[in-house]
């Protein structure tokens, strides 16, 4: 069998990933033709030894932004409460934003 990456596995019917399955003995893909999707492709990454590559993001404080939108947040609840809609829209568009920080660095 070629390597899979674990984009690969996502990528596959549940058929197809049955049919990988069939052929290896690991208590990760026992009981594989009851599993639905994601717990197989879990254990198949498991038993070929396939690890999930986690995205970072470069080049920014990704710790800083985050603690910026919690409190964001806390003032679109208060926005919310008082009725402020042009408040709320601010706060929106803020989180909206910063948002599209992490999501650009994130590589």
């Amino acid at each position: 069998m070629a390597e899979l990456t674990y984009e690969q596995l996502r990528h596959k019917t549940l058929a197809e990933l049955r049919d990988i399955a069939n052929g290896i003995e690991h208590e990760a893909v026992q009981g594989y033709t009851q599993m639905n999707k994601d717990r197989l492709v879990g254990g198949l990454a498991t038993a070929l030894g396939i690890q999930h590559e986690h995205h970072s993001a470069v080049g920014i404080d990704k710790a800083s932004i985050k603690s910026r939108i919690r409190q964001l947040k806390t003032q679109r609840e208060a926005a919310i409460e008082a009725h402020d809609h042009a408040q709320l829209k601010i706060v929106r568009r803020t989180i909206h934003r910063l948002k599209r920080r992490i999501h650009k660095a994130t590589v």
